[in-house]
C-alpha cells in the first residue's frame, strides 16, 4: 500500500505478524511501556469491543489486533497530527475494518458514547502531574507526558463510564502514582485485580507498573511475578525477548 510520509516521519517494523507503524522522530514515539501493556492485556476475550484512551501512534490497538481474536478497537487521541498519523498506520496494516482512530479529548466521550459501551479499556496515559517534571520539551511530548488536557482521575472516571459491568481495565503507569491509581479505581468502581511490577534490571527500582481492574469486580488483588527488562549483561531477558517475539539467536 502506498502511504505518504510527512517530514521527519519513518515506518518502523514492529516485528510481529508483519505489522508496521509510522512515527515522527521529532514527536513522541512509543516505548516499551506500550508494548508491555499489549502483552499484559492479550487475555482480553474474543469479540470484545475495546477503547484505547490516549492512543498516540496507535501502537496499542495495532499490536493488540494481532494478539486478540475478532476484537474491534476505537483509539482516542487528542493531538490531530498524531491521530492522523495513527490512522495512516491503520491503513498501512489494512486494519480499517478493526481499528478506528478518533481525534478527540477524552473529556468529551460521555457525550459521544452511552454508558457501558465497551468490553475493555486500555490506556497508557500521561504519567506526570502538570506541576512536576521538566517541561522544556516540544508540545507533542509535553501533551503525551504531562496531565495537561486530562488528569489520571479523568482517565479512570471515563473508563468506568465507558465500561460494561465486569468489563476489564488495563493501564500502564509509574509506581509512584500507585496510591492515586488505586484510590481513583475504587472511587469509580473499578476493582484492582492484577498488578505487575517492571524493573530495568534486578539492581534497580521498578519504573513501570501494569494494572488490570474489573468494573464492579469483587476485591481480590493478585501480584504477578516481577518482570526484568535487562539481565546482568545488559541484554534483554528471555521474557522480554518473548514479548518482542524474538529469540536469543535473533537478538
Amino acid at each position: 500500500m502506498n502511504i505518504e510520509l510527512e517530514e521527519n516521519e519513518r515506518i518502523d517494523d514492529l516485528e510481529y505478524n508483519g505489522l508496521k507503524i509510522i512515527q515522527n522522530k521529532n514527536g513522541f514515539c512509543f516505548g516499551i511501556d506500550s508494548v508491555l501493556l499489549t502483552d499484559f492485556s492479550k487475555e482480553i476475550k474474543p469479540n470484545s469491543k475495546i477503547m484505547d484512551l490516549g492512543s498516540g501512534t496507535g501502537i496499542i490497538p495495532i499490536l493488540l489486533s494481532a494478539k486478540t481474536k475478532n476484537t474491534n478497537f476505537i483509539g482516542v487521541e487528542i493531538q490531530e497530527e498524531v491521530a492522523q498519523m495513527a490512522n495512516r498506520s491503520v491503513r498501512l496494516n489494512n486494519l480499517e475494518d478493526r481499528i478506528i482512530i478518533q481525534n478527540e479529548n477524552i473529556l468529551n466521550l460521555k457525550d459521544k458514547y452511552r454508558r457501558g459501551s465497551f468490553d475493555a479499556i486500555t490506556t497508557n496515559p500521561p504519567y506526570k502531574k502538570i506541576d512536576t517534571g521538566i517541561v522544556n520539551e516540544n508540545n507533542k511530548k509535553l501533551l503525551s507526558r504531562h496531565e495537561i488536557t486530562a488528569s489520571l482521575e479523568d482517565f479512570i472516571e471515563i473508563s468506568s463510564f465507558l465500561l460494561k459491568d465486569y468489563g476489564e481495565f488495563y493501564m500502564v503507569h509509574r509506581p509512584d502514582r500507585l496510591v492515586d491509581i488505586f484510590y481513583f479505581m475504587r472511587k469509580f468502581n473499578i476493582e484492582p485485580k492484577k498488578i505487575k511490577f517492571v524493573y530495568p534490571n534486578k539492581n534497580k527500582k521498578s519504573n513501570i507498573i501494569l494494572i488490570k481492574g474489573v468494573k464492579c469486580g469483587k476485591p481480590f488483588l493478585k501480584f504477578e511475578d516481577n518482570l526484568y527488562v535487562y539481565d546482568e549483561k545488559g541484554n534483554y531477558t528471555e521474557e522480554i525477548l518473548k514479548i518482542y517475539n524474538k529469540t536469543e539467536e535473533q537478538s
